[in-house]
């Protein structure tokens, strides 16, 4: 079994990508549909990674990274941010908070996995 990524979007299409696109490079793949849903998916499995949109409902990706690193388990858990915004603010923000790594929607397949092997050791 592969790298095990934790994937939080709201987008119900976008997690439907992730999910393949990670499958198919051999990832162990569990969703979560916002920054709640995700620290508790976090809770019940800590992943290898995780991959967080950064616009969603009821917490926000920036959020979510933040209450994420207040944990002392997760502070080396690499996050990467999967977003449509490229601001540099807002990566300073996410960086700021703690994200490993940003990257733009749309995303390439290719570059996602190469993305996930920088920052993830297995």
């Amino acid at each position: 079994m592969g790298l095990r990524v934790l994937a939080v979007d709201d987008s119900r299409t976008m997690r439907g990508m992730l999910e393949s696109a990670l499958s198919e490079a051999g990832y162990s793949v569990r969703l979560a549909e916002d920054g709640v849903d995700g620290l508790e998916r976090l809770a019940e499995e800590i992943p290898d990674l995780v991959i967080t949109d950064i616009n969603m409902p009821r917490m926000d990706g920036f959020g979510f990274i933040e209450a994420v690193r207040s944990e002392r388990r997760y502070r080396a858990l690499p996050i990467l941010v999967l977003t449509t915004e490229s601001a540099a603010e807002l990566k300073a923000r996410a960086r700021d908070a703690g994200a490993t790594g940003w990257i733009v929607k749309p995303f390439d397949e290719g570059k996602l996995v190469t993305a996930i092997e920088r920052v993830a050791a297995p």
